[in-house]
């Protein structure tokens, strides 16, 4: 079977961590041919069907550096392959967003996306945790300074973040004393021009901002605590958190169990939720990573478990 993958530039790749390449190396050790494109390469011209321009077919090396050769290029029609596997790391921007309406139209012409494109449109992975409140802890989402304010001095410790930032960026905590909290809301707000997510600040952090897969509905058995390390108060990998594997706990296990099955019936294959203590802070759905790290550290094939569900979603 053809996959394409749709991803960032693979001379970026970090294979040793990269979930993208862990999905790869399994679907080609199974026998499937590879195919790689940029999010810049899909063209949908009058009359035709949404095609990956010189769309590179690929074989992996196994080397650590030189990773892959390319076997062949061309321009591949979305329908035509078994499956398109939207790979495009965040931001979740103005062209990742025209980029699922040529992967809905590819859907139309009959091509098999994971995760599908609507479902990507309708979970920004901030905020859809709305629409679990049972699962959050006290969330804020305003344009206006002034419910901000009255958020603080209700719970008077809280966490502010963009909406559109990932890998930590952007995040910042204002304790009871409110110092900053006017600058803070002006570079977050920008005038009231911007939404902001406000939550109250969870002790439990410091124990890390857990990384909890669910692939084809069901959860992996192990996660990734991201652990915040010097004084910092984000456990995100990207801004210097130290990954953990752990089992699932059994609070762990009720979200992703009563989570997983609805996110799989919109269409997702696979969700990285973020739970930090016993609340969902995040719902992932771009391109939620953690694959490699997870199995090296607990020994759970996790990207054997995404190309299982995947093969039984194309059956």
């Amino acid at each position: 079977m053809k996959l394409l993958f749709v991803a960032d530039p693979l001379d970026t790749f970090k294979t040793y961590k990269d979930s993208t390449f862990a999905m790869m190396r399994e679907a080609a050790r199974r026998g499937h041919d590879i195919l790689a494109c940029e999010v810049g390469q899909l063209v949908w011209q009058r009359g035709g069907r949404v095609t990956a321009r010189a769309a590179r077919h690929i074989r992996l090396t196994g080397d650590a550096q030189d990773w892959f050769q390319v076997q062949s290029t061309g321009d591949v029609a979305l329908a035509d392959v078994g499956a398109v596997l939207m790979r495009k790391d965040p931001p979740f921007d103005s062209e990742f967003f025209y980029a699922t309406h040529l992967l809905s139209q590819a859907e139309r012409e009959g091509a098999r996306v994971f995760n599908k494109a609507s479902a990507l449109r309708e979970h920004p992975e901030k905020l859809a945790i709305m629409e679990f409140p049972q699962f959050i802890s006290p969330t804020l989402v305003t344009r206006d300074p002034a419910e901000i304010r009255a958020f603080h001095a209700e719970q008077r410790d809280i966490i502010l973040k963009p909406l559109d930032g990932m890998g930590g960026m952007g995040i910042f905590r204002v304790q009871d004393d409110g110092l900053n909290l006017g600058a803070i809301i002006e570079t977050l707000n920008k005038d009231g021009t911007q939404t902001v997510m406000v939550q109250r600040f969870i002790p439990a952090i410091a124990e890390g901002d857990k990384r909890i897969l669910i692939i084809g509905g069901k959860p992996v058995p192990h996660c990734l605590a991201r652990i915040p390390q010097g004084g910092e108060v984000r456990g995100n990998l990207a801004a210097g958190g130290k990954g953990v594997a752990r089992p699932l706990t059994p609070r762990d296990r009720e979200i992703a169990e009563e989570l997983g099955p609805i996110l799989q019936q919109r269409g997702l294959l696979l969700v990285g939720l973020d739970v930090i203590g016993e609340n969902v802070t995040e719902i992932n759905v771009t391109s939620p990573t953690c694959f490699q790290e997870i199995t090296d550290q607990s020994g759970f094939d996790v990207a054997k478990m995404f190309v299982d569900a995947l093969e039984e979603a194309l059956a």
